[in-house]
């Protein structure tokens, strides 16, 4: 495993517990555990989505679908960003819509995802 491997394993467990965070609060009962992991990844949520997005690009045919789940969650975390990028708000916006209905499976798929690459 090199170290790009090993960041996007990271980046996807990082993003699918703030992607999924609505879904592992249910499954996580009292402890609040998730939510304070959330709480403090949620500063960095711009940095993981860029994270996820460049990474999945750089190791693009190594796992072609889990990339493409990652540059999904990406878009989905840097949603709130999108204004900064005039020239490609609009689309960009129009895809987030689009993927928002399955944010909690995202997430729930980047955990997965990022937990397979580590083993």
């Amino acid at each position: 495993m090199d170290l790009f491997e090993l960041l996007l394993a990271i980046a996807n467990i990082a993003g699918g517990i703030l992607l999924g965070l609505a879904t592992l609060d249910k499954w996580d009962g009292e402890s609040n555990f998730f939510n304070k992991i959330a709480g403090f990844l949620a500063p960095f949520q711009t940095v993981i989505g860029l994270g996820l997005i460049i990474l999945a690009i750089l190791e693009f045919w190594d796992g072609l679908l889990f990339n493409i789940a990652s540059i999904l969650g990406g878009i989905l975390l840097l949603t709130h960003a999108f204004g900064k990028v005039p020239a490609l708000e609009t689309s960009l916006r129009k895809l987030s819509a689009k993927l928002m209905p399955f944010k909690a499976i995202i997430g729930i798929g980047l955990i997965v995802i990022g937990l397979i690459q580590l083993f």
